[in-house]
């Protein structure tokens, strides 16, 4: 077989088929009464193509919230995917579903509003491109038609016999107004939930052949509708069929007619004048953007000149190209903005109309850590980067870039930092969920300040491309580029803004130690054998303390009394207080009590605060045998490297460290013990 034909044996004819469908107006009055769905308007398709994706309902803090699968990006490997913003999407398709429901939302303009970097520009692209792909499934068909003029009577187009409809109009639109309520009464157009509504003309274009076809046939509107094509119609941003974009450019080049068309003048010595609509270029992005979307690319930056025929597409949804009568069209219209832009329209006098079409959606920042991670972990990968990344790097560089977005608690026993954890799903001794929804009511405007997540992703290209790494980056690599960039960060304008962030920088960098002294601490005490026997031994003592019983020296077999020093020795690292002994000690045996009544046994695991508790003692008697802090020094004895050797498998294995991160986080931790900075 030929390389050609190879590649052909990649297509898929059946589809190819399917969505070259075309057939007469006849046809298509039975598509329609077979699938009622291929009428629905732009709205009514975005929204329908949003749900086909399915949901996810979840509760959080008492509320329950739907996560839209359609943001995740699955189609496309994730690459758009839009994370932590579930409350905003659901916002945002509160208004598409009242604007599909003909609620009014469906005559305003949709105005995504926030910080830079927020992902207004990624939820409008996947929207776009998500009609695009639903315009080629079996439920996402929609139809538009084109001329058939033989013979003498292509002088109608200009001397050419197939002239497409220059809108791509619903061919439902060629009935004439007064005959339409009845017609979808007669023919049985629509049942149930699936309405059929007729609503809007067609172009002046074909306007003009179908009055000249109806006078060639003394007003036979059955010999008309056999000169109309009705073809299967797939959206497409790169061919301008159905996605627009407009993006405002220099003042002086802005021309209205970028948005409604503007008159062919080659055409004008056919047709004879330059009112005639068949010399008119239908080409304009909001003709283009007809059945589908148009985005407006900071948008409150366009010239007053466009603000009318803005206007007019939002309220009337019509336009009006120039020498022509209002023309209808049925299209999304959103747009996106920033917040200084929109401060701008705020204090604008002259802009109050278009305040009052607009329906703004707030687009902040992410203020759960955990989420903010995933929009890093997306693009950096080691098996992407080609480098080791070490453990917690994009954590500490996703607490700073939400430290920096929150408000300082108003609680005085609550930190930000606490707050960040609060909100990312941790619990803190004393705040209920409660608490936390009352944290968000009193900071309204979380997350429309603070770093960009451009300017994080910035600043670990960087920390990759630095010549230190030696083939990996760890968190002190770009927690230092963090730092160095805000000297020059060109959206920070404000000396004390600038500090505050330093701050924050310096609070991560205490957390950071804090995280990876435990994960050493957990390494040297992973020794799964000797904390068995250290949970039996304390399960031993809380049971005979409990029972008022002895308890057998298994060395001399002689009964002694309960070891109070090391039941407290345990308790004291889980800060149990000696006022409170006696209730932990009955509640870990009531746990063990209620797992053998239903037959399961008691695993140390299964109890986290335990399970660090006893992690936390054997560390504090393991450690001084180790002697990590002989790492420091210039001679390490051969049974203490071979200890060390133990412990750095384990975070290799545990942690996901690679053999240079293990070692420097070894390294670090043994500095901090050399200080006598250990926790208790």
């Amino acid at each position: 077989m030929s390389l050609v034909g190879q590649i052909a044996e990649l297509q898929n004819y059946a589809s190819y088929k399917e969505l070259a469908w075309e057939g007469s107006f006849e046809d298509y009055l039975e598509l329609v009464r077979k699938q009622p769905g291929v009428t629905r308007n732009a709205y009514q398709r975005l929204y329908d193509m949003v749900l086909s994706h399915g949901v996810e309902e979840y509760i959080d803090n008492k509320k329950k919230l739907v996560r839209y699968k359609f943001f995740r990006d699955d189609a496309h490997g994730g690459k758009d995917a839009v994370f932590g913003l579930d409350v905003p999407l659901m916002r945002l398709m509160n208004v598409l579903k009242s604007a599909a429901q003909g609620y009014g939302a469906d005559r305003r303009i949709i105005l995504l509003h926030g910080p830079v970097g927020s992902a207004k520009s990624t939820i409008v692209r996947s929207l776009k491109r998500g009609v695009e792909d639903y315009s080629r499934t079996h439920e996402g068909a929609l139809y538009t038609y084109s001329w058939h003029l033989p013979g003498a009577l292509a002088e109608l187009a200009g001397g050419t016999e197939i002239f497409p409809c220059p809108m791509h109009d619903e061919p439902l639109r060629l009935i004439p107004r007064e005959w339409r309520a009845e017609t979808i009464k007669k023919l049985g157009l629509g049942t149930g939930d699936q309405k059929v509504t007729i609503e809007g003309d067609v172009n002046p274009a074909c306007r003009m052949i179908f009055k000249e076809l109806m006078r060639h046939y003394s007003g036979d509107f059955a010999k008309v509708m056999s000169h109309v094509r009705v073809r299967r119609q797939v959206l497409s941003e790169q061919d301008r069929i159905g996605i627009g974009t407009f993006q405002p450019k220099d003042e002086k080049n802005q021309d209205s007619t970028e948005l409604t068309g503007d008159i062919n003048y080659r055409k004008i010595a056919t047709f004879g004048v330059d009112s005639d609509p068949r010399a008119f270029n239908f080409d304009g992005e909001f003709n283009v953007a007809n059945r589908g979307i148009i985005e407006f690319v900071e948008i409150l930056k366009l010239d007053v000149a466009f603000l009318y025929d803005l206007l007019g597409a939002t309220q009337e949804r019509k336009i009006k190209p120039k020498k022509f009568a209002q023309t209808d069209i049925d299209e999304v219209i959103i747009g996106h903005t920033n917040e200084a832009e929109y401060k701008r329209l705020l204090s604008n006098e002259f802009m109050e109309a278009l305040r009052d079409r607009t329906i703004k959606v707030d687009i902040p920042y992410i203020t759960r850590v955990q989420e903010e991670v995933r929009i890093y972990a997306r693009d950096f990968t080691s098996e992407r980067v080609g480098k080791h990344i070490a453990p917690h790097t994009l954590y500490v560089a996703a607490l700073w870039a939400v430290l920096t977005r929150l408000d300082e608690p108003k609680k005085h026993n609550l930190s930000l930092l606490q707050k960040a954890k609060l909100y990312d799903g941790k619990t803190l001794p004393g705040f209920t969920q409660d608490n936390i929804k009352e944290l968000r009511k009193e900071s309204m405007r979380e997350g429309l300040d603070g770093i960009s997540p451009r300017y994080i992703q910035d600043k670990i290209s960087n920390a990759l491309v630095t010549d230190k790494g030696d083939g990996h980056i760890n968190p002190f690599m770009v927690m230092n580029e963090l730092e160095s960039g805000l000297k020059h960060h060109s959206l920070i304008s404000a000396d004390d803004i600038r500090k505050r962030y330093g701050e924050m920088l310096q609070v991560v960098k205490q957390e950071y130690e804090d995280i990876v002294k435990n994960e050493v601490q957990r390494a040297i005490s992973a020794d799964e054998e000797m904390i068995q026997k250290l949970c039996a031994n304390y399960i031993d003592n809380i049971k005979a303390y409990t029972q008022k019983e002895k308890v057998k020296n298994p060395y001399t077999g002689q009964d002694e009394e309960p070891d109070e020093r090391l039941m407290r020795s345990i308790e004291d690292k889980i800060d149990i207080p000696d006022s409170r002994k006696d209730d932990f000690r009955r509640e870990i045996m009531n746990y063990i009590g209620a797992l053998a009544i239903e037959g399961r046994t008691f695993d140390y695991k299964t109890n986290e605060r335990l399970h660090k508790a006893l992690e936390s003692k054997l560390f504090e008697d393991q450690k001084d045998s180790i002697k990590l802090t002989s790492l420091v020094s210039n001679v390490v004895d051969r049974e203490t490297q071979a200890k060390i050797d133990v412990v750095k498998q384990r975070l290799i294995k545990n942690f996901g460290y690679d053999e240079v991160s293990a070692t420097d986080v070894l390294n670090y931790v043994a500095s901090i013990f050399a200080r006598g900075d250990v926790k208790s």
